[in-house]
């Protein structure tokens, strides 16, 4: 399987080509200047060659071979930068208010989890994109190799990685709001914790195992040629000879996907269409349940209306999560099976397609943070606890927040009875009944 038809990983760098049946050795120096430069009597322009595939091709990284140039330029270059920082700032926040101890759940575990590998999914690709795309380098050869092994592991390896941890994360958010509101009794013994956190750790060292090889598949060589008058090294790339020598490409290549499409795509899709779906009929479930009770019990029933609320609020971010992700998914599969079997799929479309599904990823991160804000409580008062603590005092007097202080211990109690997992000392109370947020 020849995996450079396709940028199936994030913000993903196509390579260039430059024909084989030159005389032109590797070591040797190329002239190839944008504007007349040839080889072997053929005229290239620089910016507008399509990407030959790498086996019939010496190859090295610039992403002006890219077929979607047009759309990543103002994509990455000029609206992503600004939803990147936005990222970067919401995405702080959440880390920094679900980190507190009062904010400390199973469920709040997860979220820190989340939001910590959507924010270096995030962070590690920024630099490339700006360098490449706002300022305008794309049109440059990239190089030494130095810097090519950098921009590889930072624009793909690693941003995969990190998304895979997250991709299985939202399943376990959501595979442990439904043993929350549908099994309540078993989460007082699974879902501690202990156990939550050492979850997220196996999670995290598995995607490390499956993007562990992608470090080490790849190699960057120096060679030297000439661009507008100048000499320039870039980098040729090429296959690991140990993935040739224990594999074959067509093995190693075709393994790696279809263990990604299953276990990174198809197989999180699925759990998550189904967990929604049953979270969605037990929610329902409980509002006709807290509409009877309404006379009985108004306080019980504020209780249910803030547990239906956070599992409202995570159907939402499970849904907008699969909405970016089930594209991505479809288009693998299609890639697969377009290289195994039979040849039908548009390479140039079908990139177009994952440029904007990325695009809209970075675009969903934000969103996260305002689903807490808007749906969440006790997120909203631990964040402005934390962010506008001396405002807040100065408008009002004996203000006791959220982490312990000084204040009437009417005030203590008033604002402690906000939070049904937060008792009036501090520690979380010990139920099943969680409300996460």
């Amino acid at each position: 399987m020849d995996d450079m038809h396709l940028n199936l990983s994030l913000f993903a760098t196509p390579l260039y080509g430059i024909n084989s049946n030159s005389n032109n050795s590797l070591n040797d120096v190329i002239d190839y200047d944008i504007l007349d430069g040839t080889i072997d009597g053929y005229y290239y322009n620089y910016s507008n060659q399509p990407c030959p595939s790498f086996a019939q091709n010496h190859t090295y990284l610039n992403v002006s071979c890219d077929t979607t140039l047009n759309f990543s330029v103002p994509l990455f270059g000029i609206i992503a930068p600004f939803f990147i920082v936005i990222t970067i700032i919401a995405n702080s926040a959440i880390i920094v208010v679900l980190s507190k101890k009062n904010m400390q759940t199973p469920t709040n575990a997860v979220l820190l989890g989340m939001a910590i590998c959507d924010l270096l999914t995030i962070l590690f690709p920024a630099p490339g994109l700006i360098y490449m795309y706002t300022l305008r380098n794309h049109v440059k050869p990239l190089g030494p190799a130095s810097v090519c092994y950098i921009y590889y592991f930072f624009n793909e390896t690693v941003p995969s990685l990190f998304h895979t941890a997250s991709i299985w994360l939202t399943v376990g958010l959501a595979f442990q709001r439904y043993i929350y509101v549908c099994h309540a009794p078993v989460a007082r013994i699974f879902l501690t914790m202990e156990k939550v956190r050492r979850s997220i750790f196996y999670i995290v060292i598995a995607a490390v195992i499956h993007q562990s090889t992608r470090f080490f598949d790849t190699e960057f060589i120096s060679i030297e040629m000439v661009w507008q008058g100048e000499k320039y090294y870039v980098c040729h790339q090429t296959q690991a000879e140990w993935v040739g020598s224990i594999f074959g490409e067509d093995l190693y290549y075709t393994s790696y996907y279809m263990f990604r499409v299953i276990f990174v795509h198809l197989l999180p899709c699925i759990l998550l269409i189904l967990l929604n779906i049953l979270l969605f009929r037990a929610m329902r479930m409980a509002q006709k349940k807290r509409q009877k009770l309404f006379d009985k019990c108004c306080k019980k029933s504020k209780r249910a209306n803030d547990k239906n609320c956070t599992t409202f609020m995570l159907i939402i971010v499970v849904s907008v999560f699969l909405i970016v992700e089930i594209p991505l998914a479809i288009i693998t599969v299609l890639h697969i099976i377009s290289s195994l079997f039979i040849n039908f799929l548009d390479y140039q479309i079908a990139n177009l397609c994952i440029l904007f599904a990325n695009f809209f990823l970075i675009l969903s991160y934000p969103v996260n943070f305002g689903l807490y804000c808007g749906m969440s409580r006790q997120f909203r008062e631990t964040f402005r606890e934390i962010f506008f603590k001396r405002s807040l005092s100065a408008n009002g007097n004996n203000v006791t927040t959220i982490m312990g202080g000084v204040g009437s211990s009417k005030k203590h109690h008033e604002m402690s009875s906000r939070y049904s997992l937060v008792n009036i000392n501090g520690p979380r109370t010990n139920t099943t009944n969680e409300t996460v947020l």
